[in-house]
């Protein structure tokens, strides 16, 4: 479709389409337009146009970014202990178990099972906080440790990707240092200019934001890592900010769900091909259940030792099963530098896609926690003495 006018009718039309049957079967409308492109983009093959690339690349960052913002330091510091543990066992446990599957039964060399171990390692900050935002358990304890838990998670990707693959270059040291430099800024700048500024119609706080988001993003893409990758650290570095004018934050939801995010969902189940995954439909659900499993094994232990209640614990397990952005970067990272051929590059993606679905799925219809938000203690206070 080459008008561009008629091709975002058709995009749009399709996340309106998504929101009212999220509405109707009472499913987080992420999954919804998850699953909305995957049909769409079998039955009449969804266009994927550049523009729609930087919308969906954008809409990925300003999420991501979000998800950081809502971060509460306190939170973190008063609870570092389970967050960095269920984080750091959530990654390390599907990638070996998938590493593992990959190379010694699917029979798999080396490099390509590093890629599928890495790839469905992750969880979907993404995911999680367009959950967290719709069911409002992104302002209770329990949803704050769960993001920290997401960033810490998807940092051991980003970490095992870089260390295994990734070739170190001038250009990696300039992003890392102008990273570095922003985390440092930031908090000390952001609330002058914020005070200063004020609430305007022009919005310059949220064009502030989006400067440092693309500039570190090309940095990011320049030094051969990806755009995303920054923005969780600056959301995280302007949290305090947030959280003093949640008006803010309000305001860049509504552009990042109405405009921005959809396209990146859509886009995310539109790259399920109906075929590939017949073909390989064995392989990807042994990956699946893999994942899930490692998790399962790594994290709900995890929830017993820091007191988590019994749905606490299971819907701490089941959302950091989840996984998309970081999974479908490491993949295509994978395709890209010609480690695993389309074929591979299908299962992985249709795994990755299938743990942004089905895990949220049963957390949602079955392990909501039984306090519902804003009034949710904290894991330690809340019913059946967590």
């Amino acid at each position: 479709m080459e008008n561009p006018w008629l091709a975002s009718a058709l995009w749009i039309g399709l996340a309106l389409v998504a929101s009212v049957l999220s509405i109707w079967v009472a499913m987080s409308v992420a999954l919804v337009e998850i699953v909305v492109g995957a049909v769409a983009g079998n039955l009449f093959g969804l266009p994927i146009a550049p523009w729609v690339d930087y919308l969906a690349g954008f809409g990925a960052i300003l999420l991501t970014f979000l998800a950081g913002s809502e971060i509460d330091p306190q939170v973190v510091c008063r609870h570092f202990w389970s967050a960095m543990s269920i984080g750091v066992m959530g990654f390390l446990a599907p990638y070996a178990g998938v590493l593992l599957y990959a190379h010694y039964v699917a029979g798999w060399a080396w490099p390509q099972a590093q890629i599928a171990g890495i790839a469905l390692s992750t969880t979907s900050v993404a995911v999680v906080y367009a959950v967290m935002v719709e069911t409002g358990y992104n302002q209770t304890t329990l949803g704050k440790i769960i993001l920290a838990a997401c960033f810490v998670n998807d940092l051991g990707t980003v970490l095992a990707l870089g260390i295994i693959f990734a070739q170190a270059t001038v250009w990696l040291a300039v992003f890392a240092a102008a990273t570095a430099l922003a985390l440092w800024f930031l908090p000390r700048f952001a609330p002058w200019f914020f005070s200063r500024v004020g609430h305007r119609v022009s919005e310059p706080e949220t064009k502030f934001v989006a400067l440092v988001l693309f500039f570190l993003g090309g940095l990011a893409s320049v030094a051969g890592s990806e755009a995303v990758l920054p923005a969780y650290l600056v959301g995280m570095a302007l949290a305090p900010a947030f959280l003093k004018d949640p008006e803010l934050p309000h305001r860049m939801r509504v552009v990042a769900f109405t405009i921005l995010t959809p396209f990146y969902f859509l886009k995310a189940g539109s790259l399920v091909r109906l075929d590939a995954v017949i073909g390989g439909a064995g392989l990807i659900a042994v990956f699946l259940a893999v994942k899930m499993a490692t998790k399962f094994v790594g994290i709900l232990p995890l929830t017993r030792t820091f007191r988590f209640g019994r749905r606490e614990g299971m819907y701490t397990t089941l959302l950091m099963s989840t996984g998309l952005t970081f999974g479908t970067i490491s993949a295509l990272f994978g395709l890209n530098k010609g480690i695993i051929d389309q074929a591979q590059y299908t299962i992985l993606v249709t795994a990755v896609i299938g743990s942004a679905v089905v895990p949220t799925l049963i957390a949602q219809r079955w392990f909501q926690p039984a306090e519902a938000p804003p009034k949710a203690a904290a894991p330690a206070e809340e019913a059946e003495h967590v």
